[in-house]
C-alpha cells in the first residue's frame, strides 16, 4: 500500500464567504498540489472540501497521513462521525441535522478506501506545509472575490 502524506487548509473571507481550500500531496519525493474554491461557503466547508480533493484525487487505496489545522475535519472524523451515521446522521441529541452533511457523506466514503493517521497542526504558526496550504487556499478565495475562478 502507498505511502502518502496529505497536508490541507481552507479559507473563507466571511463567514459565509468566498472561500478556497487547498492540499499538498506528498508521496516520496513527488508533490503535487491541488486547489480550488467556491463563491458562498464557509470556512468548514472549505476545510472539508479540501480533505475530500486530496482523498479523491489517491487512485488506489493508501496509508495516508493526513495533516490538518481544523478540529471540526479531525474532530468529525475521528470522534462524531460512527455516531452520527448510527443516528440518521443527526447530531447526538438526535434531533438536529448535521450541519456540512452532503460533505461528510461523501467523506465517509473516500475515508473508507484509506489507512488514515489524523495529525492536528496548529494553524499560522510557522507549519511549513500548513503555511503553504493556507497561502494557497487564500489565493483562491481571491479569485473567487474577483470572478476570475467559478
Amino acid at each position: 500500500m502507498p505511502e502518502v502524506e496529505i497536508f490541507t487548509d481552507g479559507a473563507c473571507s466571511g463567514n459565509p464567504g468566498a472561500g478556497g481550500w487547498s492540499a499538498v500531496l506528498r508521496c516520496g519525493k513527488v508533490e503535487k498540489e491541488l486547489c480550488g474554491g467556491a463563491a458562498d461557503t464557509t470556512n468548514n466547508r472549505m476545510e472539508l472540501t479540501a480533505v475530500i480533493g486530496a482523498l479523491r484525487a489517491l487512485k488506489k487505496s493508501c496509508r495516508i497521513t493526513l495533516h490538518t489545522d481544523s478540529r471540526y475535519v479531525m474532530d468529525g472524523v475521528t470522534k462524531w462521525l460512527p455516531n452520527w451515521q448510527k443516528n440518521g446522521w443527526r447530531t447526538a441529541n438526535k434531533k438536529s441535522a448535521v450541519k456540512n452533511i452532503d460533505l461528510w457523506q461523501i467523506l465517509s466514503i473516500e475515508l473508507d478506501r484509506h489507512q488514515i493517521k489524523w495529525v492536528w497542526v496548529k494553524g499560522h504558526n510557522g507549519h511549513l506545509e500548513n503555511e503553504r496550504c493556507d497561502k494557497l487556499a487564500r489565493e483562491q478565495a481571491k479569485l473567487i472575490m474577483s470572478g476570475e475562478n467559478k
